[in-house]
């Protein structure tokens, strides 16, 4: 399947045919191609007389080429760019695609004593926006419902007001954006208005963005816009602020100034209502014993709850009898499914994403001093979370020998003794491993 900016190429080419390459640089070196949506081609061009003469003159050699390729007429737009970042609030306004699905609403949440906070605290949130409990920041272990709170407030808010503008992204994809826009040349601003204008920010697992000095000065500018402006701040995290060591004291003392709730594993009974709930959703009547038995065996996790419950649907409409034998299947198959073994390539990723590398350059032969800094820490955090060997280990950078190996995880040792802050940063590094479960 092509690509769009495959298509793109291939009509530059056909143009080339009738314009001399000089003509084609003139006119289109800043044309770009932004996204082929049914029978119309989206391109910007940021220069208003280019775009005019494009328009004029070159439109109907663009459209012919789209026939040519696609044998059915296709229509061309010219954003500008004022043009272009409506499109782009438009598109990140947009909740991801299961937040209006209805799966993750209020109504789907089961409610207990472990998360009755948190719920509560949401419900609020979606009720009225920017005027209670602004951040609201919601925290506890993987599993426990913190992402389907937020889809349930974004559900709310949007029926509630169908134009209001919602963010929902993770921390490590806020990192990225950010990076890739000061990599790439882009306008800040344009980021900017990305995030500081929309009326409810739902930021899922912030914890990423501690250590992080730049990403987080700019997420500290984004919160005070946004709390200004009296729009709303939901944020997830694994731990509360006081325990990232790493985070900018201002952003710690702005997570606490709205309420802070936290899940925890739920208890048997709420388990048993998670069991039988998703059951009823999924059109399967389970017996009590049966649901009681699942609930007594999965005592921490509620996805592998609604997984086992899954897995018993799926049997069902196999027609294998819902019998014992079939329910401890269904429930060894989640566990296992969901068994996180961290392994020397989770480490090299984890270190990788911290430091902002691509893992050939750990791995490979560059001494430069921040490389040199991540592979070090990575050999370290392999020999202490693994069972690999300096020998193993060295074979993972490169084919690096027992010693280059044991040199560097005694100098990460000896670091984390008399520098609090390479500490906290590979403590930090930990966290994080052990969070991607």
């Amino acid at each position: 399947m092509q690509s769009v900016s495959d298509i793109w190429s291939m009509i530059l080419d056909r143009l080339r045919e009738d314009l001399s390459e000089t003509t084609i640089k003139t006119w289109f070196d800043e044309t770009t191609v932004i996204a082929l949506e049914g029978n119309e081609l989206i391109l910007h061009c940021p220069n208003a007389f280019k775009r005019s003469n494009i328009q004029d003159r070159f439109l109907p050699n663009i459209e012919a080429g789209l026939r040519d390729i696609f044998s059915s007429d296709i229509a061309v737009r010219l954003l500008d760019d004022d043009g272009l970042r409506q499109r782009q609030n438009k598109e990140e306004a947009r909740p991801a695609s299961i937040m209006d699905s209805g799966e993750f609403t209020f109504d789907t949440f089961v409610v207990g004593p472990s998360n009755q906070l948190a719920c509560s605290a949401a419900r609020a949130v979606a009720d009225a926006p920017g005027r209670r409990y602004n951040p609201l920041f919601i925290y506890g272990s993987s599993g426990l419902g913190k992402t389907h709170l937020l889809y349930a407030i974004a559900h709310e808010i949007r029926r509630q007001s169908p134009s209001a503008r919602i963010l929902y992204i993770k921390g490590d994809e806020f990192i990225n954006d950010f990076i890739e826009t000061v990599r790439s040349g882009r306008s800040m601003n344009d980021f900017r208005i990305k995030y500081r204008e929309a009326d409810l920010m739902l930021v899922d697992d912030i914890q990423f963005v501690a250590g992080k000095v730049e990403t987080q000065n700019e997420f500290f500018h984004t919160f005070n816009t946004l709390y200004e402006s009296k729009k709303q701040i939901v944020l997830t995290s694994d731990r509360p602020p006081q325990e990232m060591a790493l985070l900018d004291d201002r952003l710690r003392t702005r997570f606490e100034w709205g309420l802070m709730a936290d899940v925890q594993q739920p208890v048997l009974e709420t388990r048993v209502a998670i069991v039988k709930n998703k059951a009823a959703n999924l059109g399967l009547i389970l017996d009590d014993s049966v649901a009681n038995y699942i609930a007594g065996k999965i005592t921490s996790n509620v996805r592998q709850l609604e997984g086992t419950v899954h897995k018993i649907k799926a049997f069902h409409d196999l027609d294998i009898p819902i019998d014992q034998p079939a329910v401890d299947r269904a429930i060894q198959d989640m566990i296992r499914s969901n068994e996180f073994t961290i392994t020397p390539d989770n480490i090299i990723k984890e270190v990788c994403r911290y430091f902002r590398l691509e893992e050939d350059q750990i791995r490979g032969p560059s001494r430069s001093r921040d490389i040199l800094n991540a592979r070090q820490i990575a050999m370290y955090l392999i020999r202490r979370m693994t069972n690999l060997s300096l020998d193993e280990t060295g074979k993972l950078f490169g084919g690096r020998d027992h010693s280059t190996t044991l040199n560097g995880v005694t100098k990460v040792e000896n670091r984390m003794k008399t520098d609090n802050t390479f500490a906290e940063t590979v403590k930090a590094i930990i966290t994080n491993v052990n969070s991607t479960k």
